[in-house]
């Protein structure tokens, strides 16, 4: 069996294959692979981009998919020291072509169908479908009829825990995508934060119906093999009766989503997924703001599943963690340090630590921030000395827990007094608003610089500004309450529900 000290991913993998070959790794549509199955479809995988000829730091461009064979190829990269670009499949072409174009790869692995299923999987390479990255195309389905495993020999002796493994693409949602590199001990000690916190164990059987594309489903994958227990591939989220009919029928006992998600469910069903309270041992909540009242409902509905919700970056996953029956007196903070090889912090513009209660800018550091940007120019001002700065601004309390007021970006600066956008929307919601965003737009009186304006969805019936206002007034001081508001149809949101506020702009 192949060994990868420098992966403690794939260690582990590999200890459960010996230890437990039997067990269950992951599920797919009724499809049931083994650890002892899993390990040798990754080392048939690895063999596959040895036949390709790509080689140690190279870097592929990776569709992701919700299938089997997308993870026997990523833990195959991992094991050859190959760069691993994960990209979202239904992503804009021009997102994807600006990708290529920063990192360069050698090979696109999509999931496009092999012309020829007859001929030798090493030459199904496809020049003109892969044009548009500038690099040959392969279908990720050549896996399935690769069956020569790499040679122990052939794997790489000379790659570093310190070495490069994903490269990772931000949303943009304050500019263009920037590449986030992570390297193989980035991506160890995110996984043993999250499973410290949140405790999952070689019992549980996780429904992951996440996207592999960010960093939040690739997470998930990864702490679940880690400890060695078993993965169920769902979709998504949209078929809800499907969704449920897996966690019935595999007997899950955990999954992860975000608060888009939760929104989702509570519309279209209300209360039932309570009826899975008694199973369910965690469930895992990250990648956007939820607010305060639906943390109680979830509590009401699962009083004694551990309710986790993360904080963090595509930088920096998974730094800061809460649980909500355990801290029910500070269900408006993000939380304290997921383990004690997590640090934070709150500095001003200068770099230097501000008094609890003082908001500034969050910073953090440990063993699962990335150490740079794929570009250069995008290092810039990313780091106050080992200090990673989030763009974040808040402020921390006497007892360590972390209070995020916006991102520093998206601030509002109304005559000297920053204001934050997420501030408003909550107030606004409050009132009635199926949805709303804000942002920064210049005083129409020029007294003041920037004024917010906000932008809203009609609940169940359309409010008129004035009554909106007024609300406001009870809720908000002055300068934060909108100068200018403008319905919509809709709100521009990422996948993972935050806000894409230049495209409002």
């Amino acid at each position: 069996m192949i060994k990868a000290p420098h992966s403690p991913l794939l260690c582990k993998i590999a200890e459960h294959a010996i230890n437990t070959p039997d067990k269950v790794a992951l599920v797919e549509a009724g499809h049931r692979v083994t650890y002892a199955q899993l390990i040798a479809h990754v080392e048939s995988a690895a063999g596959l981009l040895m036949c390709l000829r790509i080689k140690q730091g190279d870097r592929i461009l990776l569709m992701a998919q919700k299938e089997l064979e997308f993870i026997y190829l990523y833990l195959a990269c991992h094991l050859m020291g190959v760069v691993c670009v994960v990209v979202d499949s239904s992503a804009p072409q021009e997102r994807l072509n600006y990708i290529a174009r920063v990192v360069n790869p050698v090979m696109v692995f999509d999931n496009r169908e092999s012309s020829d299923k007859e001929s030798d999987p090493c030459r199904q390479i496809d020049e003109k479908r892969g044009l548009a990255y500038g690099c040959p195309a392969v279908s990720l389905s050549e896996i399935n009829r690769f069956d020569e495993s790499i040679h122990p020999e052939s794997v790489p002796s000379s790659i570093a825990p310190t070495d490069i493994a994903d490269v990772m693409f931000t949303t943009g949602t304050t500019g263009a995508p920037k590449g986030v590199c992570l390297s193989h001990a980035n991506i160890a000690g995110s996984a043993s934060n999250t499973i410290a916190f949140i405790g999952t164990n070689a019992d549980d059987i996780e429904a992951l119906a996440l996207p592999l594309s960010h960093s939040f489903g690739l997470g998930r994958m990864r702490c679940v093999l880690m400890v060695g227990a078993t993965l169920v591939l769902v979709n998504n989220f949209a078929n809800l009766k499907s969704f449920f009919s897996v966690l019935e029928q595999e007997h899950v006992t955990g999954f992860g989503m975000v608060p888009a998600v939760w929104q989702y469910i509570k519309r279209l069903s209300g209360t039932r997924i309570a009826r899975f309270a008694k199973q369910l041992n965690y469930i895992e909540i990250g990648s956007a703001a939820l607010p305060v009242e639906d943390k109680r409902l979830l509590m009401e509905l699962f009083p004694d599943t551990r309710l986790c919700m993360h904080y963090g970056l595509t930088e920096a996953s998974r730094a800061l963690f809460t649980e909500f029956h355990a801290d029910a007196a500070n269900l408006d903070s993000v939380g304290r340090p997921a383990s004690s090889l997590v640090d934070v912090c709150v500095l001003n513009d200068d770099g230097r630590p501000v008094a609890d209660g003082t908001d500034g800018e969050i910073c953090v550091r440990g063993n699962m921030v990335t150490k740079s940007y794929f570009l250069e120019e995008d290092n810039r001002d990313a780091f106050f000395g080992d200090w990673f700065r989030t763009g974040d601004w808040g402020h921390r309390d006497s007892n360590g827990n972390i209070y995020l007021t916006g991102r520093k970006k998206e601030l509002i600066n109304v005559g000297g007094e920053k204001v934050s956008p997420a501030a408003i929307e909550q107030a606004i919601c409050s009132l009635g608003v199926a949805d709303c965003a804000c942002i920064a737009v210049p005083d129409p009186n020029g007294v003041l610089g920037e004024v917010p304006k906000a932008f809203l969805v009609a609940g169940n019936e359309r409010l008129s500004f004035d009554s909106l206002k007024d609300g406001l007034s009870r809720l908000l001081p002055p300068h934060e309450i909108p100068v200018l508001w403008e319905w919509v149809d809709s709100i521009p949101r990422t996948a993972s529900g935050k806000i894409q506020r230049l495209k409002l702009k």
